[in-house]
């Protein structure tokens, strides 16, 4: 008697586990990677599809304070048309009035506060929690490094997290916001990246024009979903000379399709099809990149991040760029390692 299979998530870890991307990487020198970059990148960026009308940023500051050494700035800017967002600006209390100084963007990742802990508010209890459980305020730490820092939330996180409004909330019946975002872009030919891209770009254009600012020394960061973004930023904007990837390192097949760890901030449509992982963070070369991989993270498992490493590794070899690849292995959880971004930061910005 044949055994046959009723599961549909099973029959997904099957194909998975067959699967080889289009664009899996499989080349030894820079002739190679070179080909395989040019023709696999446009098609990788493709899968985003199109980015939202933009519109003029009309910047207007908020609030202005000073706390732990940082002058703190709230703007608002219009980042497409029917939409703005609130940015976060970390700037050093030693910055001459003339000088400038290369500058981050620091992603956030999934959970309720968005940007907030990210830049260095633990004005609650729970915010608080929320940084010392992920070493999470990078955003206030690069900036006591001398580095100005800069955040906005992603659609469906903090200030721009509809369950929070009035109007809205409870309207999902508990369904993911993310998830909900992904099809209502997918429907009008984008992507929740593909809006987070084209804000994170506004943001950078608005981060740029500071007088406090060096544009042409411009770095990103960012944990797990905010990883996520850095990935998607590093490859969209070229402006970026340097990214920390942090707990954003695994294989589809893994924390994917095995963990069901994602949603519809993370992934566009056909993007598995050309391209695993590693080989996604691997286009990013040869600009330099910073992993930090958990030893005890329990969202990305150390033996499939280790292996998605290695393969990026492999990629920057290829690119001739084995000296702008570094690895963190931290002993943590899921969160910021913190051991190598100052210097790296200070070597490539």
């Amino acid at each position: 008697m044949t055994i046959r299979n009723l599961s549909p998530q099973q029959m997904f870890a099957d194909l998975a586990k067959e699967h080889v991307p289009e664009y899996r990487f499989k080349g030894k020198d820079r002739r190679q990677f070179r080909a395989w970059k040019r023709k696999a990148l446009p098609r990788v960026l493709a899968c985003l599809g199109e980015a939202p009308e933009p519109a003029p940023l009309a910047p207007q500051l908020l609030a202005e304070w000073e706390l732990r050494g940082l002058r703190r700035q709230r703007w608002i800017i219009d980042v497409q048309q029917h939409l703005s967002a609130t940015v976060l600006v970390n700037l050093p209390s030693d910055l001459g009035k003339r000088e400038k100084r290369p500058a981050i963007l620091c992603c956030h990742g999934h959970g309720p506060y968005g940007k907030e802990p990210v830049m260095g508010n633990d004005s609650s209890s729970a915010l608080a929690a929320n940084i010392a459980q992920h070493r999470y305020n990078y955003g206030e730490i690069m900036a006591q490094k001398g580095y100005v820092t800069y955040a906005i939330d992603w659609i469906g996180f903090g200030e721009r997290n509809d369950e929070a409004k009035p109007n809205y909330r409870g309207r999902a019946g508990g369904r993911d916001w993310c998830n909900l975002y992904y099809l209502h872009a997918t429907m009008l030919g984008m992507t929740s990246i593909s809006i987070n891209v084209a804000h994170g770009k506004a943001a950078t254009d608005f981060a740029a024009s500071l007088p406090q600012v060096d544009g042409e020394r411009l770095g990103v960061m960012g944990l797990s979903g905010g990883g996520t973004m850095t990935l998607w930023m590093a490859l969209s904007d070229e402006r970026f000379k340097a990214a920390e990837i942090i707990c954003y390192s695994d294989l589809w097949e893994a924390f994917g399709i095995r963990d069901l760890n994602y949603c519809g901030m993370q992934v566009a449509p056909g993007l598995y099809k050309l391209v695993d992982l590693p080989d996604a963070q691997g286009l990013i070369a040869p600009r330099p990149l910073l992993v930090d991989i958990g030893a005890n993270d329990t969202c990305f498992k150390v033996d499939t991040a280790l292996a998605c490493f290695r393969q990026v590794e492999a990629i920057y070899k290829a690119a001739g760029a084995s000296q702008n690849l570094e690895l963190d292995l931290h002993p943590g959880e899921h969160g910021w390692g913190a051991n190598k971004s100052t210097a790296f930061f200070a070597q490539h910005l």
